[in-house]
Protein backbone atom coordinates (compact mmCIF):
# COMPACT_ATOMS: atom_id res chain seq x y z
CA UNK A 1 0.00 0.00 0.00
CA UNK A 2 1.48 3.72 -0.73
CA UNK A 3 1.20 6.69 1.34
CA UNK A 4 -1.31 7.95 -1.36
CA UNK A 5 -3.79 4.96 -0.83
CA UNK A 6 -3.33 4.21 2.84
CA UNK A 7 -6.37 5.31 4.48
CA UNK A 8 -6.94 9.04 6.06
CA UNK A 9 -7.56 9.27 9.72
CA UNK A 10 -10.95 10.36 8.88
CA UNK A 11 -11.61 7.49 6.89
CA UNK A 12 -9.87 5.28 10.28
CA UNK A 13 -11.91 6.93 12.46
CA UNK A 14 -15.30 6.04 10.81
CA UNK A 15 -14.24 2.66 9.94
CA UNK A 16 -13.70 1.74 13.56
CA UNK A 17 -17.47 3.04 14.21
CA UNK A 18 -18.54 0.85 11.32
CA UNK A 19 -17.21 -2.08 13.45
CA UNK A 20 -20.18 -1.59 16.08
CA UNK A 21 -17.40 -2.06 19.23
CA UNK A 22 -19.25 -2.70 22.29
CA UNK A 23 -19.04 -0.66 25.68
CA UNK A 24 -19.74 -0.89 28.80
CA UNK A 25 -22.12 1.38 31.58
CA UNK A 26 -23.63 0.97 34.76
CA UNK A 27 -27.10 -0.78 34.23
CA UNK A 28 -30.22 1.41 35.56
CA UNK A 29 -33.01 0.65 36.92
CA UNK A 30 -34.56 2.04 33.51
CA UNK A 31 -32.44 -1.20 31.86
CA UNK A 32 -34.63 -3.73 33.57
CA UNK A 33 -37.28 -4.53 31.27
CA UNK A 34 -34.50 -4.94 28.58
CA UNK A 35 -32.41 -7.20 31.03
CA UNK A 36 -35.70 -9.56 31.98
CA UNK A 37 -36.42 -9.66 28.04
CA UNK A 38 -32.82 -10.46 27.41
CA UNK A 39 -32.58 -13.13 30.16
CA UNK A 40 -35.84 -14.64 28.82
CA UNK A 41 -34.55 -14.90 25.06
CA UNK A 42 -30.82 -15.96 25.99
CA UNK A 43 -32.37 -18.76 28.60
CA UNK A 44 -35.52 -19.73 27.76
CA UNK A 45 -38.35 -20.58 30.64
CA UNK A 46 -35.91 -23.52 31.91
CA UNK A 47 -33.86 -20.72 33.53
CA UNK A 48 -35.60 -20.63 36.79
CA UNK A 49 -35.26 -24.07 37.52
CA UNK A 50 -31.70 -23.85 37.61
CA UNK A 51 -29.25 -24.02 40.67
CA UNK A 52 -27.77 -19.92 40.13
CA UNK A 53 -31.09 -19.11 40.47
CA UNK A 54 -31.87 -20.46 43.60
CA UNK A 55 -28.17 -18.56 44.90
CA UNK A 56 -29.55 -15.48 43.62
CA UNK A 57 -33.08 -16.03 44.95
CA UNK A 58 -31.40 -16.28 48.52
CA UNK A 59 -28.29 -13.82 48.24
CA UNK A 60 -29.22 -10.92 45.84
CA UNK A 61 -27.43 -9.06 43.00
CA UNK A 62 -25.01 -6.91 43.92
CA UNK A 63 -26.67 -3.66 41.58
CA UNK A 64 -23.61 -1.32 41.67
CA UNK A 65 -22.09 -4.64 39.93
CA UNK A 66 -24.36 -4.78 37.24
CA UNK A 67 -23.84 -3.36 33.93
CA UNK A 68 -24.88 -3.72 30.48
CA UNK A 69 -23.22 -3.15 27.40
CA UNK A 70 -24.50 -0.76 24.28
CA UNK A 71 -23.20 -1.15 20.45
CA UNK A 72 -24.07 2.15 18.84
CA UNK A 73 -25.87 3.06 21.57
CA UNK A 74 -28.05 -0.32 21.69
CA UNK A 75 -28.30 -2.34 24.77
CA UNK A 76 -27.37 -5.58 23.56
CA UNK A 77 -26.16 -7.62 27.03
CA UNK A 78 -26.03 -7.34 30.60
CA UNK A 79 -24.45 -9.20 33.38
CA UNK A 80 -25.31 -9.31 37.08
CA UNK A 81 -22.77 -10.39 40.20
CA UNK A 82 -24.22 -11.82 43.24
CA UNK A 83 -22.59 -11.13 46.39
CA UNK A 84 -21.60 -14.81 47.83
CA UNK A 85 -18.85 -16.56 50.40
CA UNK A 86 -17.84 -20.16 50.15
CA UNK A 87 -15.59 -21.34 53.27
CA UNK A 88 -15.49 -18.68 54.89
CA UNK A 89 -13.79 -16.07 51.95
CA UNK A 90 -16.11 -13.51 50.20
CA UNK A 91 -16.21 -13.39 46.44
CA UNK A 92 -19.08 -12.64 44.24
CA UNK A 93 -20.72 -15.50 41.77
CA UNK A 94 -20.98 -13.90 37.81
CA UNK A 95 -24.03 -14.18 35.60
CA UNK A 96 -26.08 -14.09 34.04
CA UNK A 97 -24.65 -13.03 31.41
CA UNK A 98 -26.45 -12.94 28.00
CA UNK A 99 -25.83 -11.37 24.89
CA UNK A 100 -28.59 -10.82 22.49
CA UNK A 101 -28.17 -12.63 19.30
CA UNK A 102 -28.15 -9.89 16.94
CA UNK A 103 -25.39 -8.67 18.11
CA UNK A 104 -22.89 -12.37 19.47
CA UNK A 105 -19.94 -12.69 17.98
CA UNK A 106 -18.90 -8.81 18.52
CA UNK A 107 -17.19 -9.37 22.01
CA UNK A 108 -19.78 -7.90 24.02
CA UNK A 109 -20.02 -11.02 26.74
CA UNK A 110 -16.40 -11.02 27.05
CA UNK A 111 -15.83 -7.11 27.79
CA UNK A 112 -19.29 -8.10 30.36
CA UNK A 113 -17.06 -10.56 32.05
CA UNK A 114 -13.62 -8.79 32.66
CA UNK A 115 -15.43 -5.64 33.09
CA UNK A 116 -17.53 -6.82 35.77
CA UNK A 117 -14.75 -8.78 37.70
CA UNK A 118 -12.24 -5.87 37.31
CA UNK A 119 -14.83 -3.98 39.06
CA UNK A 120 -15.51 -6.56 41.86
CA UNK A 121 -12.21 -7.15 42.86
CA UNK A 122 -11.01 -3.68 42.48
CA UNK A 123 -13.11 -3.17 45.73
CA UNK A 124 -11.02 -5.22 47.72
CA UNK A 125 -13.18 -6.78 50.18
CA UNK A 126 -13.67 -9.89 48.02
CA UNK A 127 -11.29 -12.61 46.91
CA UNK A 128 -12.55 -14.32 43.98
CA UNK A 129 -15.43 -14.35 41.09
CA UNK A 130 -17.06 -17.81 40.69
CA UNK A 131 -19.13 -19.00 37.87
CA UNK A 132 -20.71 -21.98 36.33
CA UNK A 133 -19.74 -21.44 32.70
CA UNK A 134 -18.55 -22.99 29.80
CA UNK A 135 -14.27 -23.69 29.92
CA UNK A 136 -13.95 -22.88 26.59
CA UNK A 137 -15.33 -19.10 26.85
CA UNK A 138 -13.88 -18.22 29.92
CA UNK A 139 -11.09 -19.90 30.78
CA UNK A 140 -9.45 -17.66 28.04
CA UNK A 141 -10.09 -14.63 30.10
CA UNK A 142 -8.68 -16.23 33.13
CA UNK A 143 -10.84 -18.53 34.83
CA UNK A 144 -9.62 -21.53 35.78
CA UNK A 145 -11.45 -24.91 36.95
CA UNK A 146 -11.89 -25.49 40.18
CA UNK A 147 -11.39 -28.46 42.19
CA UNK A 148 -14.27 -30.97 41.38
CA UNK A 149 -16.61 -31.06 44.04
CA UNK A 150 -14.97 -28.78 46.48
CA UNK A 151 -17.67 -26.24 46.18
CA UNK A 152 -21.35 -27.18 47.07
CA UNK A 153 -23.87 -26.05 45.72
CA UNK A 154 -28.11 -25.60 46.60
CA UNK A 155 -28.97 -28.31 43.51
CA UNK A 156 -27.63 -29.82 40.91
CA UNK A 157 -24.62 -28.36 38.75
CA UNK A 158 -22.26 -30.18 36.86
CA UNK A 159 -18.51 -29.71 38.83
CA UNK A 160 -16.71 -29.56 35.39
CA UNK A 161 -18.30 -26.23 34.51
CA UNK A 162 -17.61 -24.25 38.30
CA UNK A 163 -14.92 -22.35 37.50
CA UNK A 164 -13.14 -18.95 39.28
CA UNK A 165 -11.04 -16.40 38.53
CA UNK A 166 -9.12 -15.14 41.31
CA UNK A 167 -5.70 -13.29 41.82
CA UNK A 168 -4.34 -15.83 43.88
CA UNK A 169 -3.99 -18.53 41.19
CA UNK A 170 -3.98 -21.50 44.07
CA UNK A 171 -7.66 -20.52 45.15
CA UNK A 172 -9.37 -22.20 42.41
CA UNK A 173 -7.49 -25.48 43.88
CA UNK A 174 -8.23 -24.57 47.56
CA UNK A 175 -11.59 -23.46 48.01
CA UNK A 176 -14.51 -25.50 49.65
CA UNK A 177 -17.42 -25.39 51.14
CA UNK A 178 -20.65 -24.67 50.95
CA UNK A 179 -22.27 -21.03 49.09
CA UNK A 180 -23.54 -19.09 51.49
CA UNK A 181 -24.10 -15.27 52.34
CA UNK A 182 -21.34 -12.53 52.05
CA UNK A 183 -19.49 -12.81 55.66
CA UNK A 184 -19.81 -9.34 57.58
CA UNK A 185 -16.79 -7.99 58.67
Amino acid sequence: MTLSSAPSAATAAVSAASLHVPTVRPATQADDAFIDELQAIAFGPGRFAKTAYRIRERFKIDPSLSLVAEVDGTACGSVWMTPISIGGRNGWMLGPLATHPNFRKLGAGKLLAREVTRNALARGDGEFVMLVGDRDYYCPLGWEPTTLGNIQFPGPVDPTRVLLFAEDKTLAETLSGPIAAWQQG
